[in-house]
């Protein structure tokens, strides 16, 4: 059994927020068993913090070590953090989890320390944005990991754009900073380390799966033997010749594409789990094409598709039922089954889904909790998210660590 304790709080100040957390911490581990209770237990940390803390990144890092020097910390930043139940938006906060997972079964990389374990399953990545490449270094890491899945997200700030990344105090590693910008950082696992994931989408489809014939570059020709142009019209019921009626349509239409054949975009009205959504950049009328913020290529699937709180309701709804269904396939073991073997969790969303998005303050997490029970959770809302080799958009990422 691994033991996952997260705490959280709110302060103008960040290191009264600190506190604040190592209390609740510290009255969490008091109640725990006295093989629990020592402080050398824990050796993972998990720190997510919104941009208002931004500029105290490194002193934050510090006192962390100061509390706990055994523990490896990793984490970044957000316009909004979350943990189960709770999410702050646009304030000053921090979100903090430790675990107590076996020292070798993960480790730590980042630009000054790359990853070179070749037996790591998968990784939590933090990423920067504005790195060039960012999709490109993603698909890269994933190859490292022996299973091809990665999750996380991108950091999100109108500040410093931080990650945190720094081994245990006592580790004997060489001191490196800790806090870094640009590139990616993270923890990666090995086996030991029990995960499941899923992708929820935030988008809902209004047209038909069609594939692509003709493509090169972000310029996609044919569909379905079709213009692309003409599909698009088509699927939107719009006329160019009625630019008043055409235009905020077309603002408002996102691409759904994925790489994979036999990948269906959704189950009735929700996108499958393998789609990534990009944004529709530009119409070329003389071509009868149109272009996406994507490299598309002929065999790809492709759906045009836009924005709807209802499916992103519906389809996180369906991705913590399918963790639920895979830890407790048996219906006669009951309703609390599948959140017993639930260590804790990762979610990451993006920052467009947050606030009232959902329909109220903290709707998402809420959402959350009452899907999958009130587990030991921590998060951010990012500004991309990281499944598998993809990055995302309008998406969120749950992903949660099972005991032993």
């Amino acid at each position: 059994m691994h033991t996952f304790l997260t705490a959280h709080a709110t302060h103008p100040d960040a290191h009264m927020a600190l506190a604040l957390v190592a209390a609740q911490i510290d009255a969490q581990r008091a109640g725990l068993s006295p093989l629990a209770d020592d402080p050398g237990t824990f050796t993972l940390g998990f720190i997510y913090i919104t941009d208002h803390y931004a500029a105290r990144a490194d002193a934050l890092l510090a006192e962390l070590r100061q509390r706990w020097p055994r523990v490896s910390w990793v984490g970044g930043v957000g316009i909004g953090v979350a943990v189960s139940g709770v999410e702050y938006f646009d304030e000053p906060a921090l979100v903090l989890m430790l675990a107590d997972l076996p020292p070798g079964s993960f480790e730590l990389y980042s630009g000054e320390r790359p990853l070179v374990r070749s037996d790591v399953h998968t990784a939590l990545v933090h990423g920067d944005g504005q790195t060039p490449d960012m999709g490109e270094l993603v698909a890269e890491l994933a190859q490292r990991t022996t299973s091809g899945y990665l999750f996380g997200g991108l950091m999100a700030s109108r500040h410093r754009s931080v990650q945190f990344c720094a081994p245990a105090v006592s580790s004997g590693s060489a001191p490196l900073s800790g806090v870094y910008e640009g590139g990616v950082s993270g923890v990666a696992f090995t086996r030991e380390v029990g995960l499941l994931s899923r992708v929820s989408q935030g988008c809902q489809p209004i047209g038909p799966v069609r594939h692509v014939d003709e493509a090169r570059d972000h310029i996609v020709a044919v569909l379905d033997g079709k213009s692309a142009l003409s599909c698009l019209l088509n699927d939107l019921n719009i006329d160019l010749d009625h630019p008043r009626e055409a235009v905020p349509r077309l603002r408002a239409t996102l691409v759904g594409l994925t790489g994979a054949q036999d990948d269906v975009f959704g189950r009735g009205s929700q996108f499958g789990s393998d789609t990534w959504v990009r944004h529709l950049i530009g119409l070329d009328p003389m071509h009868h094409a149109v272009a996406v913020a994507a490299r598309v290529e002929p065999g790809m699937q492709l759906t045009f598709c836009t924005r709807s709180v209802e499916a992103a309701r519906r389809d996180l709804v369906r991705i913590c039922a399918e963790i639920r269904e895979e830890l407790s396939p048996d219906p006669d073991e009951g309703d609390g089954a599948p959140a017993s073997r639930i260590a804790g969790a990762i979610y990451v969303s993006c920052s467009g889904r947050g606030g009232p998005h959902f329909g109220g303050p903290s709707a998402e997490m809420q959402l959350v909790r009452h899907a999958l029970g009130d587990v030991p959770l921590v998060g951010f809302f990012a500004s991309g998210e990281i499944a598998r080799h993809h990055l995302y958009g309008y998406t969120a990422v749950l992903t949660v660590f099972l005991h032993s």
